[in-house]
């Protein structure tokens, strides 16, 4: 259940009520794509450093471990050792980015696993009874991710299909959610919005999903190759056509700088990999913009990176320190990075919800990105 707690403009604070704990929003979901955090993040750090929601992926476990496998194993909360909710993400988007090989047909999916090569189906209800084996909090409905900048008739042929699919999603996961050795008979559906970089049909399905009354709606098919300006135009196009009682998600994005813009254009939950992957990278997120520490700058540099940091690199090790485990490969470099990283997009998620709560978000947002700009040219 959602509750909305203020409103600042388009802006929404709210709580999230789940059978895994209350989310507070606006959120930034934590992705561990295979039931870990890459960069060597274990889920005692993930309590540490704010993360509310986890996010995992049900292509990727499906292919491995093998979402039997983890039902056997208690389901993913226990699998992973976290109790807080977890959101897993159809499979759909993997199925459309990362399958060369795959036939689209009004029954599912039929395509080759990236792993092993073995032939795979993937439809509604099989996304479905992997999500409800993995036993997630909030399970993504099966869509196709047509790219953004496809031929309209295509896009409109896909969007229908995916309505379609909605339908037979809702369908499956009540009757999941029935079965007595179902794990999480209280799992939650959350819808997806396509329609590429179409305004009208963008607004025709948005209109059209809110009336299956789901648990929450998803703006997919973005951050895809559009560009920000035409990203941040259907947002604002978008929202005001999904029901304003329920969670809004912006799938897969972004950076901070897109973020602070679409919570202002009324989006609660975010999830991406970049400050993972970039983390990784050796790349760090500051208030005053994205540091390289491989820079040569940094090699006798003992401040951290960012004074005042709360973070566990910032609380213990320099810039020079962690440049020196990055170059020597060590992999506490990575997840120094990774922590700080992810951290910062946490904690910028708490600032954001109290400028909401304090009517300030408009004041809040144009400062931290002011601050951004100062970033290493």
């Amino acid at each position: 259940m959602y509750k909305l707690i203020k409103r600042d403009g388009a802006a929404k604070r709210g709580e999230f009520h789940t059978v895994h704990g209350v989310i507070q929003t606006p959120v930034f979901m934590n992705v561990g794509t295979a039931a870990a955090i890459k960069g060597a993040v274990s889920t005692e750090d993930l309590q540490q450093i704010k993360t509310q929601v986890e996010l995992s992926n049900t292509y990727h476990l499906h292919v491995r471990p093998g979402d039997k496998i983890v039902k056997q194993m208690g389901g993913l909360h226990k699998f992973m050792v976290w109790d807080k909710p977890i959101l897993t993400d159809s499979g759909g988007f993997q199925v459309f980015s990362l399958a060369g090989l795959r036939k689209i047909k009004e029954e599912g999916v039929y395509f080759n696993s990236h792993v092993d090569g073995r032939k795979i189906f993937m439809g509604p209800e099989e996304s479905m009874q992997i999500q409800s084996n993995l036993a997630s909090t909030i399970a993504m409905a099966f869509d196709e991710c047509p790219p953004a900048l496809a031929e309209r008739k295509y896009i409109e042929d896909s969007v229908a299909r995916t309505t379609r699919w909605l339908e037979r999603c809702k369908k499956e996961m009540a009757r999941l959610n029935s079965l007595e050795d179902t794990i999480n008979k209280n799992q939650m559906l959350f819808g997806i919005n396509q329609g590429g970089i179409n305004e009208d049909i963008r607004i025709e399905h948005a209109k059209r999903i809110s009336d299956m009354d789901l648990d929450g709606y998803a703006l997919g098919g973005l951050a895809v190759g559009e560009s920000h300006e035409d990203m941040y135009r259907i947002i604002e196009a978008t929202v005001p056509y999904l029901p304003l009682e329920k969670p809004t998600y912006l799938m897969g994005v972004g950076t901070p700088a897109n973020i602070l813009e679409a919570v202002d254009r009324g989006v609660d939950f975010f999830d991406c990999v970049y400050p993972s992957r970039n983390g990784r990278h050796g790349h760090v997120y500051t208030n005053k913009g994205k540091i390289n520490l491989f820079n040569a700058k940094y090699e006798t540099d003992s401040e951290p990176i960012e004074e005042g940091c709360g973070c566990p690199a910032c609380q213990k090790y320099s810039r020079a320190y962690i440049r020196h485990l990055l170059k020597a490969k060590e992999m506490l470099g990575m997840r120094l990075c990774v922590l700080h990283n992810l951290y910062f997009y946490n904690t910028m998620m708490e600032e954001i919800r109290t400028a909401i709560e304090q009517g300030r978000y408009k004041e809040y947002k144009n400062a931290k990105l002011d601050g951004f700009k100062a970033a290493e040219k």
